[in-house]
Formats: structure tokens, sequence, C-alpha cells
């Protein structure tokens, strides 16, 4: 994939849910859980990991604050302290484009570790 420039990025605190909008044209609406179960840290990417690890109680987190790294990527802050992530551009498209593919694998593994699946996104 060709690097992804944004082009908006909006909090919708009340949804806690981030509209981000690329130069292709694609926007996606990102909920905050999804992105701290799906963050590019080390804390929930380990080292090398093919997927996230699982992270119950993150269904009603949201995000508190958005630092721009450069003209590349965001890091998010969560309200349950996490902040370590570098959302890169293209990570944020590849987890829009993906979305719903990445959140039936991650219920399908709450489920298979006998955790409870978040109703999702309202």
């Amino acid at each position: 994939m060709s690097e992804r420039v944004a082009t908006e990025l909006t909090y919708e605190k009340g949804r806690r849910m981030l509209v981000v909008a690329f130069d292709d044209g694609q926007r996606f609406e990102l909920p905050a859980s999804y992105l701290r179960t799906h963050s590019p840290s080390a804390e929930v990417r380990g080292h090398g990991l093919s997927e996230p690890k699982l992270l119950p109680g993150k269904d009603e987190v949201a995000i508190v604050g958005i630092e721009p790294i450069g003209s590349y990527a965001v890091v998010l802050k969560f309200d349950d302290g996490h902040d370590s992530g570098i959302y890169g551009w293209n990570f944020l498209y590849g987890l829009g484009r993906d979305m719903d593919r990445n959140l039936a694998r991650y219920a399908e593994r709450m489920r298979e570790a006998g955790l409870d699946v978040p109703a999702g996104p309202a």
C-alpha cells in the first residue's frame, strides 16, 4: 500500500469515535475501544505477535488526547492511561479498511479464551 495521508482527524467525544478521512477519499469511523484494543504499542502487539493481545474491559474506554507526531502519525491518549502507541496514517487506514474482519476475529478470540465479548460500537 502506498503511503496514505490523513486529511481530517476528528474525535467525537459523545460517540467515543475517531473520524479519519484520507487523501484517496476514504473515511473511517473508528471506535475508541477498537483503537485501544488494536493499538500498535508493544503493550498490545508484543514483539512480533501476529494478533494483538486480548484486553478485556476496554469497551467503554475514551480518547482524552491526540498528539501529532510530525506529519505522519498521532499518539492517542486513552482514559485508562495508555498512551504509548504511535498510529501512523497507513496503520489507521488499515484499521479502518479491515475493521469488520478485525473485530470479528477479536470477538472470536475473546470467546475462545472464555472472556466476555464487547457488544461492539454503537
